[in-house]
């Protein structure tokens, strides 16, 4: 019996029984990815997504275990998606970049960032992610888990910016709002202060804010 708590990369594309295979991963990969883009993580099931192929639930299992290595095939899949840019010799830039390529998949796929904070997933594609930033940080004095903690806040700054970014357009006003009237009332004073300083910006400048924590993580 297949061990299914490998990663499905060191398992064979399919099962050794049944017929031949007329399914690839990749296919069953975009239509994962279709499903969720259309209708939301809620949607990505063995039957929506055999639906998608035009085929019956059951003979997905020949291919994948069940949901759980299809959500690990759309992470990866997205993660192919990132724009790896040549390294300007600036690692923080850089990686800033890195943040960029990551922030702009999560916009397309707006399940995404969800499942990069509560199921981190490492393939193949994932895997040239973190190859390309531990070349970003090749001069950098650090041991290996502390490259490997600059790769993972990397994605799960990233990925938070996303989900704010994904919430109720209105939610920044309502809280605004909230606060504005806190301050008026003067029971907090750090508030009050605060809010009677340099007026904040409208919308949340991620670029510098990454540049920021990154900076803070390779001093």
């Amino acid at each position: 019996m297949a061990d299914y708590d490998e990663p499905i990369w060191l398992r064979p594309e399919r099962a050794a029984t049944g017929r031949p295979a007329v399914r690839s991963r990749p296919e069953i990969t975009a239509a994962a990815l279709a499903v969720a883009d259309r209708g939301g993580l809620d949607m990505v099931s063995m039957r929506n997504v055999a639906a998608e192929l035009g085929t019956g639930g059951a003979s997905l299992y020949r291919y994948v275990s069940g949901r759980g290595d299809l959500l690990d095939l759309m992470v990866d899949a997205a993660a192919g998606g990132v724009e790896l840019r040549p390294p300007t010799g600036d690692p923080v830039a850089d990686l800033v970049a890195v943040g960029e390529g990551l922030y702009a998949v999560m916009r397309r796929h707006r399940w995404l960032p969800e499942l990069v904070l509560t199921r981190p997933t490492l393939g193949p594609n994932a895997v040239e992610v973190l190859d390309h930033v531990l070349a970003l940080l090749a001069d950098h004095p650090g041991d290996a888990g502390s490259r490997l903690e600059v790769f993972a806040l990397l994605n799960a700054v990233v990925a938070t910016f996303a989900l704010n970014d994904h919430a109720a357009p209105d939610r920044p006003a309502r809280a605004a709002a909230y606060l504005a009237h806190v301050a008026a009332t003067g029971d907090h004073p750090r508030i009050t202060a605060l809010l009677d300083g340099p007026a904040p910006a409208p919308a949340p400048d991620h670029r510098a804010a990454l540049a920021k924590i990154l900076t803070g993580l390779l001093a």
